[in-house]
């Protein structure tokens, strides 16, 4: 699949605070920077609307600050509630961050022949 990759960030400002807030066509996408990788997920948690830029990094997960839901970081599936929250493809190259601004919702828990849809 051809990914559309659009430049969002220089990777020192997302260094910075290992969070960081962007737009792609008015949709509001959290970075996260965790082990050397970027994360990219919507901003707005399906829950309860909350901003997950705000939340708590933890145990592979992004805690929401609305109701504490964890959304795992590397699927968006919000384990206790059988949910998923939409992610992007992020990647770095050079010293840009670029995400694909199509995003995924994980349709099934992972492991059980998951299953991947656009949002």
């Amino acid at each position: 699949m051809d990914r559309e990759w659009v430049e969002v960030a220089d990777l020192k400002d997302l260094e910075r605070r290992r969070k960081l807030l962007v737009e792609i066509d008015d949709t509001p996408i959290a970075l996260f920077l965790v082990d050397g990788d970027v994360r990219a997920f919507h901003n707005v948690c399906i829950h309860k609307q909350r901003q997950l830029i705000k939340g708590t990094i933890l145990k592979g997960r992004v805690i929401c600050p609305g109701h504490q839901w964890a959304f795992d970081l590397n699927t968006g599936w919000e384990e206790g509630q059988g949910q998923c929250q939409p992610v992007f493809a992020a990647k770095v190259e050079g010293d840009k961050v670029l995400v694909d601004p199509s995003p995924r919702v994980l349709d099934t828990a992972p492991g059980d022949a998951e299953r991947w849809s656009g949002a």
